[in-house]
């Protein structure tokens, strides 16, 4: 081991909490590789992600509303930076180990469709009703990207993307500092989107929970990684207070209520699946159009794997691009 990367281990061991989960403590990576000499393999697993082509492409992936006509809407890229500054915040403040909970938030939602959650729908509905865009990003850094090598990450990083949603909890608290992240961030950032669009008035968010947990964007977010903070020191374990973990959970009803489920930019998600549906069916009755690296996963898994795999890792803009070329015909001219 290198003199940087032994210090580095080092001042994990002596300045991290005893429930960190250490860098030398990893069950490694499928393929062995050479390690670095000037960083941990948290580190290295960070860098990978943020070179991947898989998250270049979350910056034209929609995150709530589908295409909008304006430049400070998020996308799936920005929700993605969001996630990791308030995990960092927190791992920070609970002495964890930020390289491990950075990693796991850059990669948490590279296997998410395009068009959002509205993609994630159709996928269910034509390839497998057990389809997630957690497994899928699983999938992405072990199997898809790198040219069908993967990323080689390690194994805690790709437990974290596995469960940053869902019923199975991560193996290290890094993981479980994502899953609430994650929560805090589309909360907030959805509400600050809604209210740009007019879809939403912030008289209509109900007073209590104004009062509880503040009202504004920033003070919103301070009370609840705040919360986490307090209720998650020296503990074996990720949580807010009751109160404050209540009146988020009820937030996240009402914009579910609101925002999600109702509102008019929803309207183009039926375009958007109906598009997505289509694709889907014309690639797996014509399997030689797909790209050519595709090929493998036809002949050891199966044609709807490939297509899911093609059509999942698209931007909007890509599939929408698709979608004219092949069914769209286009004004006939003489030349």
């Amino acid at each position: 081991m290198s003199i940087i990367k032994q210090k580095l281990t080092e001042r994990e061991k002596s300045t991290l909490s005893p429930y960190a989960f250490l860098s030398e403590s990893t069950a490694g990576r499928e393929h062995p590789c050479t390690d670095c000499d000037m960083r941990t393999d948290f580190q290295r697993d960070r860098d990978r992600i943020i070179h991947s082509q898989s998250f270049r492409r979350l910056m034209y992936k929609t995150q709530v509303f589908l295409a909008p006509a304006g430049d400070h809407y998020r996308t799936r890229l920005t929700h993605t930076l969001e996630v990791t500054q308030i995990a960092r915040t927190i791992a920070r403040a609970l002495f964890l180990n930020e390289d491990l909970t950075e990693a796991i938030a850059l990669g948490h939602d590279l296997g998410h469709t395009p068009f959002g959650h509205a993609g994630e729908v159709v996928m269910r509905q034509c390839f497998s009703p057990d389809f997630s865009h957690n497994l899928q990003g699983v999938r992405v850094v072990e199997k898809l990207e790198n040219n069908g090598n993967g990323l080689n990450l390690t194994a805690e990083v790709r437990d974290g993307i596995a469960h940053h949603s869902g019923k199975e909890m991560p193996k290290t608290l890094e993981g479980c500092v994502i899953r609430l992240a994650d929560r805090i961030a589309y909360i907030n950032h959805d509400i600050d989107d809604a209210l740009r669009a007019g879809i939403l008035q912030h008289e209509e968010i109900p007073a209590d929970l104004r009062q509880i947990l503040g009202n504004s964007h920033g003070e919103r977010i301070n009370t609840m990684v705040s919360s986490v903070v307090r209720a998650s020191t020296d503990r074996p374990e990720i949580v807010m207070e009751p109160e404050v973990w209540e009146a988020t959970d009820r937030l996240r009803d009402f914009l579910f209520l609101r925002v999600y489920r109702d509102n008019a930019a929803k309207d183009e998600e039926i375009k958007a699946k109906d598009m997505l549906a289509q694709l889907f069916d014309y690639f797996e009755n014509n399997p030689d159009k797909l790209p050519l690296v595709y090929l493998e996963t036809i002949s050891k898994e199966s044609v709807g794997r490939a297509v899911c795999d093609y059509l999942s890792g698209m931007t909007d803009r890509y599939a929408i691009e698709l979608y004219r070329n092949l069914f769209i015909p286009e004004v006939w001219r003489v030349k």
